[in-house]
This record gives C-alpha cells, sequence and structure tokens, in this order.
C-alpha cells in the first residue's frame, strides 16, 4: 500500500504499480505482491473482536474482489451529457452523509461521551440541513415544481423523500438516546434526571432554581386579540401552555407561549451536596414544565408541551450592494426571522396541540417531527471530563523542520522554509506552525508586509491578534476577510473591525465570489532583495477547527508559487484580468478546465493502453460536467477512486457506465477535510492539494486555489497517508453502491482491522494502546 519512493517529474521506472494496485477496491490487487511498506502497516493495523451494528447499519466485505455492478438503463447523448438516471439527487445524499455520522453513535469502538457527541453531531448537522437546503427546496417549490438538476428530481418529491428518511433517522435518533447511551451513561453516574426521578431535596432544589434563576428572566405570553401568536426565534424552545380559569381582568384565557430565554442553560448540575458529586443533572424543560403554573397564578395549567420551530438561515445578498459589511449586518438579523421550516413537538404533545402550532405556522403534517426527549439535543452537556469515556488524548506534532533542534543560534521559521517546502498535517501535526509564522512576521523587522486570507477565524484568534500586532508595528498587513462565510458572519465583522483599527488594509473578497481560497504571502527584505514565503492549505485559518479537521498545510518559498500568490491577491484587492498563473490551479478560472484536461490525459492513455489511474479526495463531488467526464474516462478504462465524504452525485458500479469507477466516505473521530488529486499521467504522476471541492460553488462561483506537491519525500507523504491509508480503511469507510446506498465497509474473517485515523495517530503522534480503547 506504501508507494516506494519516487520523482513525481519521472517515475516511469519507478512507478507505483504495486502500491496502488493495492488498495481494497482494486480490480488487479494481489496479496502476493505486497510491498515491505504494506506489510508493515499491516502489521500495525489494530486487531479488534468482530463487533455487530445496529440493523440499520449495512456492512459489506472490502476484500471482495468483484464488485457487484448496478443494472441501469442509462444514455449518454450526443452532446456528451449522460441521462438524468445517471446522477444522484444532491440533497438526498447529504443527507445520507448525517445518516453516517449518527452511525457513529452506535459504533462501540467510540467511547460512550463520544457516541453522545455524535448524537449532537447530527442534531447540529440536521439542523443546518433544514435551515439551508430544505429551505431552499421550498423555496423553488414556491416558484413552480420545476427541477434544474442534472437528476432531474423536482423539488416536490426531493422534499418528499427527505421527510420519509429524515422521520425514520429522528426517530432512530432518539432510540439510541433513550435506549443505548442514556442507559450506558447511567451505569458511569451521569444521568440526566426526569421530574420524577428526583428525591425530596432535590425537588426543593429545583423550586428555588426556578424562583430564583428562572422565573425572572422568563416572559409568558397569553394568546389572545390583543397578544397575538408571539414570533419566535429560529430553534429557540418553547413552552405551549393550555389554562383554565380567569386571570386578574376577568379574561378567559386558555393558551399562552412560554419562550425559553437563550441565556439559560439547558441542562443543570445539581448540587454536588445533593449527589454524592456525582455528575446527575436536569433538563430546563423539566424545571420550567415542573413550575410553569407559578406563572400564571389563580389559574390551573393543563398542559404544558415544549415545541421548536427551524426557519430558513440562509442570506441573500443583492450583486449590487455598495457596502457588503453594512448589508450582512442586516441580514444578520433576518436570519432569525426566516420562513419557518420545521416543526418540533414531543411524542406526547396532544394532537390538537400540533395541529393548532402547524396551522400557526403555516406548515404541513410532514414537516412535524415528534421527539422523544428533549427538542433541541445540541445543548445537551457532554463535556464531562472523564478520560475514560473520551478518545485517548494525544500530542500534536511539530514537524520536524520547525523543531527548535532543528535551529541553529539566531534561525527561524524562514531559514527552514528556505531549506526545503514543510508539510503539515493537520491534525496529527500541530497548527502552531501557522500561528508562529505569523507571529515571527510581525516581530520581524526585515519582514515588510503579510497577506492573507480569512474565511473563519474567530475574533479572540491568535492569527488575528498576530496580524493586528503586525500592522501596529508598521508592516504592511492586507487582510481578505470573507463576510459571507456561512454562520461566522458576525465574528467575521468582528475580526474586520478589530484589524481595521490595528491599521490593517481589509478588502472583502468580490462581489459574488466568496474567497474560499487559503493563502498567506509573507515579504521580506534579505540581503538587499525580497523573498517571499507562502502557506497555502486546504483547511480554515481556525486553530479550533485544525484539532477536529483532517488538512494539509504547504510552506514554501518556491520563486513560482510565491509570484503566483502574489498574483493572486493583487487580483483580489484590485482590478484587471484573471492572474497568469504558472504553477497553481485557480477557481473561477483556470481549475475546472485544468482539471478536465487531466482527466483527458488519462483517458487518451487508458486508450493508448497504458496504464491510467485517478484518485481524488475531497468533501463533495456534484459538479456535471466532471462527473460526465469521469464516467467517460471510466468506460475509457480509467481506474477511478474517490473518496468523498460527504456529497456524491456520481453513481459508482453501474454496468457499462461507471465500472471503473468506486466511491468511498470514511467518517470517524475526526472531520476529514483533506483535498487532494491524483493522476497518473502516464508515470510523471501530478499531485495537487486545494481549498475546492468537486462542485459548482467551487469551480465557478468561489475564489479557489490548488496547489502543486513536487517535492517527491511530501509527493509521497501525501499519497501514502493521505490517500493509500483510507483506500485501505476496512472499518471506518462506507462504499457507495450505483443505487444511491451506502454500505459499512466491514474486514472479513481472518482479517486485521484497519482505520485510517488511527493509523495516521500511531504513525505520527506515536499513540499507542488504541485497540484497548476501541474494543
Amino acid at each position: 500500500m506504501t508507494r516506494p519512493a519516487r520523482n513525481p517529474k519521472n517515475s516511469a521506472a519507478t512507478t507505483s504499480d504495486n502500491a496502488s494496485n493495492h488498495a481494497p477496491n482494486n480490480q488487479d490487487s494481489s496479496p502476493s505482491r505486497q510491498t515491505k511498506a504494506e506489510q508493515t502497516m499491516t502489521d500495525t493495523a489494530l486487531t479488534s473482536q468482530d463487533n455487530s451494528q445496529n440493523s440499520h447499519v449495512n456492512k459489506t466485505n472490502d476484500t471482495t474482489k468483484s464488485k457487484s455492478l448496478t443494472e441501469l438503463d442509462w444514455e449518454r447523448y450526443e452532446d456528451g451529457t449522460y441521462s438524468s438516471n445517471s446522477y444522484i439527487n444532491r440533497e438526498l445524499s447529504w443527507l445520507q452523509f448525517h445518516l453516517r455520522v449518527l452511525a457513529q453513535a452506535t459504533n462501540p469502538r467510540h467511547p460512550l461521551l463520544e457516541r453522545l457527541f455524535f448524537l449532537i453531531i447530527f442534531s447540529s448537522n440536521l439542523d443546518e440541513f433544514f435551515e439551508i437546503r430544505v429551505a431552499g427546496l421550498m423555496q423553488q417549490l414556491n416558484h413552480g415544481n420545476i427541477s434544474h438538476k442534472p437528476d432531474k428530481m423536482r423539488p416536490s418529491e426531493v422534499l418528499q423523500e427527505i421527510s420519509d428518511v429524515a422521520h425514520q433517522a429522528i426517530e432512530e435518533q432518539y432510540r439510541i438516546l433513550n435506549e443505548d447511551i442514556l442507559p450506558a451513561l447511567a451505569q458511569e453516574d451521569i444521568r440526566y434526571l426526569k421530574r420524577n426521578e428526583l428525591n425530596a431535596e432535590q425537588a426543593q432544589w429545583m423550586k428555588e432554581y426556578f424562583i430564583e434563576q428562572v422565573m425572572p428572566v422568563l416572559t409568558p405570553i397569553s394568546i389572545d386579540p390583543a397578544h397575538p401568536f408571539p414570533r419566535l426565534v429560529n430553534k429557540s424552545l418553547n413552552f405551549m401552555v393550555s389554562l383554565e380559569g380567569k386571570d386578574a381582568f376577568g379574561r378567559d384565557i386558555n393558551l399562552a407561549v412560554v419562550p425559553a430565554p437563550r441565556s439559560l442553560p439547558r441542562v443543570i448540575r445539581l448540587p454536588d451536596e445533593l449527589t454524592d458529586g456525582k455528575e446527575h443533572h436536569i433538563m430546563l424543560s423539566a424545571v420550567i414544565h415542573e413550575h410553569v403554573g407559578k406563572l400564571f397564578p389563580g389559574m390551573s395549567v393543563t398542559g404544558c408541551h415544549q415545541f421548536r420551530l427551524t426557519r430558513n438561515a440562509d442570506l441573500e445578498l443583492a450583486d449590487d450592494v455598495e457596502d457588503i459589511a453594512k448589508a450582512l449586518e442586516g441580514e444578520l438579523n433576518n436570519r432569525r426571522f426566516g420562513d419557518k421550516v420545521r416543526l418540533e413537538v414531543t411524542t406526547n404533545c396532544p394532537t390538537e396541540v400540533s395541529d393548532y402550532l402547524l396551522e400557526e405556522f403555516g406548515l404541513h403534517e410532514s414537516q412535524l417531527y415528534r421527539v422523544n426527549g428533549p427538542v433541541n439535543l445540541t445543548r445537551l452537556l457532554f463535556d464531562f471530563d472523564i478520560p475514560s469515556l473520551r478518545f485517548q488524548p494525544f500530542s500534536h506534532m511539530m514537524p520536524k523542520a520547525f523543531r527548535r533542534e532543528s535551529f541553529d543560534k539566531g534561525e527561524s521559521m524562514f531559514t527552514a522554509i528556505r531549506r526545503g517546502d514543510v508539510l503539515v498535517h493537520h491534525p496529527y501535526e500541530s497548527f502552531n506552525p501557522v500561528v508562529n509564522m505569523i507571529w515571527q512576521a510581525a516581530l520581524d523587522p526585515k519582514v515588510l508586509a503579510i497577506k492573507q486570507t480569512l474565511y473563519r477565524s474567530g475574533k479572540n484568534s491568535e492569527i488575528v491578534k498576530a496580524l493586528a500586532a503586525a500592522a501596529r508595528n508598521g508592516k504592511e498587513v492586507t487582510a481578505i476577510i470573507e463576510l459571507r462565510a456561512r454562520f461566522d458572519e458576525a465574528s467575521n465583522i468582528e475580526v474586520a473591525n478589530l484589524l481595521q483599527e490595528a491599521g490593517a488594509v481589509v478588502v472583502y473578497g468580490i462581489v459574488g465570489y466568496k474567497t474560499h481560497a487559503k493563502l498567506m504571502l509573507i515579504v521580506r527584505r534579505e540581503d538587499n532583495k525580497i523573498r517571499r514565503y507562502v502557506h497555502l492549505g486546504t483547511g480554515n485559518y481556525h486553530e479550533g477547527n485544525a484539532k477536529a479537521y483532517t488538512d494539509y498545510g504547504l510552506f514554501t518559498s518556491d520563486p513560482d508559487i510565491s509570484e503566483d500568490v502574489h498574483k493572486i491577491f493583487q487580483e483580489l484587492t484590485g482590478m484587471g484580468k484573471a492572474a497568469n498563473v504558472n504553477k497553481l490551479l485557480h477557481a473561477p478560472f483556470t481549475l475546472h478546465t485544468q482539471l478536465m484536461s487531466f482527466i483527458d490525459d488519462e483517458i487518451a492513455n487508458a486508450k493508448a493502453g497504458k496504464k491510467a489511474h485517478i484518485i481524488v479526495k475531497c468533501n463533495a463531488l456534484t459538479e456535471r460536467h466532471l462527473i460526465d467526464k469521469l464516467y467517460d474516462a471510466s468506460q475509457a478504462g480509467v481506474k477511478i477512486e474517490l473518496i468523498l465524504r460527504s456529497m456524491s452525485c456520481i453513481r459508482p458500479q453501474v454496468k457499462g457506465l461507471s465500472e471503473n469507477i468506486t466511491v468511498r466516505s470514511v467518517v470517524g473521530r475526526f472531520l476529514e477535510h483533506t483535498r487532494v488529486y491524483y493522476f497518473y499521467n502516464g508515470g510523471d504522476e501530478r499531485l495537487y492539494c486545494g481549498s475546492a471541492d468537486w462542485m459548482s460553488r467551487n469551480l465557478f462561483h468561489r475564489v479557489e486555489v490548488a496547489f502543486p506537491v513536487e517535492d517527491p519525500k511530501l509527493f509521497k507523504r501525501v499519497y501514502e497517508d493521505g490517500l493509500m491509508s483510507y483506500l485501505t480503511d476496512n472499518v471506518q469507510a462506507w462504499e457507495l453502491k450505483g443505487d444511491g446506498s451506502w454500505n459499512q465497509v466491514q474486514p472479513a474473517k481472518g482479517e486485521a482491522v484497519f482505520i485510517a485515523q488511527d493509523y495516521l495517530l500511531q504513525k505520527i503522534n506515536k499513540v499507542s494502546d488504541l485497540t484497548s480503547q476501541s474494543n
């Protein structure tokens, strides 16, 4: 599986035939040809017992060499496009990814609190899915039930299927919570107590807590002609209360709404003296429900039912706005009160109450979701300091080139980068080199200028602090801040204001094109000459994300790449024609065209009887022209292996259409976020890392950059660690079938377990004993 050393510019004689042909899905793999390095990886793979999973998780034997092909009556038209049934619907594929996340909550290899965390992530993911994707489909439906997607599914059809799948998934989510997670937590003395489970002392404490902490901030709102139904904030917790009796004004009002302020914690820890120091908690919903009658003195509460409303949270900006920042600030408030898309109530909510709410919000019964527990699991407390129930911690390694022992006295990171390119693989390797480089630049008298793109960073970011310090120190600091990074708009506006106050030049990119590229350029005067240092990445300049997302970052002083980055910054801040770049692939100008050309080269080689191979790892593949070109390549005999975290609109393993295409998704401890594009190219291999997924928005409506990895050792690292290990994973990987279903991979009987992320933790971070944790 591990490739031998090779020169990426002249590798015909040292091809990776053995290595690249030993991935589990390859048709020509043979155990007898396993390399020594590959055997080492197998030997270090984790050994475990075969674990059964819940019935809703499909399994497939990854060692099966002959894939079962899907029969499909597809067509290829004269213009080169394919019939609509050749494509999987984007929204439905996106929803399937969320189901793979949900499946992690049932995975016995994951520690208990991590399983709870996956359950919470699923809730958060589904919230965003309804706020953005479902809301968008509803808007399309309002403008006509017409499809503009390659799959030709009408909005009404997609919405119906989403409803069917989502209802089943949410029912399963709460089954996992109530039957698996909560009982297991109780065995560890972590409990979320119900009202009837409190003893007398705890019940008295809850009463006092309500009176002192909760009641002063609650605002009950009666429903009557003078008080119409209140305008409720997106995803807020609310209670529908039914009443009997007359109020102080003699009114016979029988309905009221009680919103729960967001300032109140949704989970309250009981005092140690009442629990013997155990992690026992009560939900805010239970506290309010138990004592809601105190909000309506002299009246009788006949019912109290929690509910939550989800709204459209997408922001729309006109292309002709004069000030993006001001326009966004105005839109952010609208996000809280967008169109309604989903109503959640508890399973014991009477039908007359849920029907009343549906009518009030103008929603259909298919948009009602009954849940057997709290209506908002995203705020469920999970971050308990119990190491035995969490993933094993590890130290984020400092790349060897940047370690203190690698420097002579007076040397800096700039010295290390001049010696050669440095590749950093997060989260296994530390994000500190990125932060350190900016701080060094901020304090270095030789540094003249710093330019950086910021997509998601956070107002408390060390990077932002370093850029501000650099500006105060007289450096020319330019920050390209993408204000429209979804759900980070407010934070990015704060970052922009902070940097402007420090004296930095802040630019908001190009209207109509999100700046998604991850670029940093440092200009330094050395020996009366100007030298430029560059960092390019696949992920955001966000310290928190770098600990949870897998990403690559490249530090280089390569003159050609530095010049390319310089031109792109000039393009973003000034005016003129598209930058004429030399080594980088640049969206929205050259990236798509070059990718299509690279695939054409593989097609030509396959037709000439030569080896042809494509491996792509990214978050999503939805762009139709690339999909069509990959279909053409498959039919020409090109071997295509796709590692797609979430969405895939391509149908692999369809007879005649895509027999040479396999698609897999790896879902595990870390969020897979690296984008790597590999083309065999007749032995003169090409390998790029970049910021762009293979989606129309990235390729045509965003500023993106893909950069070549040319150093042979770094090339080998990315190929082995970033591609081959994921093609070998036989536990956390899922395979896509031609019918659109995903099956979880399972090792064959007697086959060693191999988990890519665990392998990299062992290889890079020297983490041991993962086996005992996983079993």
